[in-house]
């Protein structure tokens, strides 16, 4: 979409409605800021429709794909246990930067709409055990390029794991094309 001095836009996900401030991201691109971070009544909303659509694949664990995203994947996890018999869907996240707790991490490299360089996708060794060879679903707040979605493939491979399942609140733009990617709503990139 053609930028136009555009400074908020509107959106309805999952039964809620935010205006989103548009940001610069890039020389002659804007972007609707999509944040769940902090936003409870929002994450939960679209935890519960992801979970919703989520329960119709097979998958053993979820990985959430940012740290801004664990909220949502807890909440997800959340709606796909079962307390009652005691049964808690596991999740484990990555994260953007090797931490000096971690040991024997596994990293790749990935490169965002949002960032002007190039940043590792990181998974810390313990979690990476816990998933690997087995079912994932990978889970993001937004995906725009498909980035880090292609970084968490190769993360996925290194591990034996297969992604069973791609999930998101938002698909933004059209650079990326996955008709098996389950995302609640779309927004624009905006160029001049």
């Amino acid at each position: 979409m053609r930028y136009e001095g555009q400074t908020w836009y509107e959106i309805r996900v999952a039964g809620v409605r935010r205006s989103l401030p548009v940001e610069q991201v890039q020389e002659g691109v804007w972007i609707p800021f999509f944040r769940l971070w902090g936003d409870v009544e929002l994450t939960n909303a679209c935890a519960r429709a992801l979970a919703s659509e989520l329960r119709l694949r097979e998958f053993d664990a979820l990985v959430s794909l940012t740290a801004k995203s664990v909220p949502l994947v807890h909440m997800i996890a959340t709606y796909l246990s079962e307390p009652r018999h005691g049964q808690f869907f596991p999740y484990v996240a990555c994260r953007r930067a090797v931490k000096k707790y971690m040991r024997d991490p596994v990293v790749v490299d990935v490169q965002s709409i949002t960032d002007a360089s190039v940043h590792p996708l990181v998974l810390n060794g313990e979690d990476a055990d816990r998933i690997r060879g087995r079912r994932v679903a990978v889970v993001d707040d937004v995906v725009s390029t498909g980035g880090t979605l292609r970084a968490a493939s190769l993360l996925m491979q290194r591990l034996e794991a297969r992604i069973a399942a791609k999930a998101a609140v938002i698909l933004q733009g059209d650079a990326y094309h996955d008709p098996e990617l389950i995302h609640l709503a779309t927004l624009p990139v905006f160029t001049r």
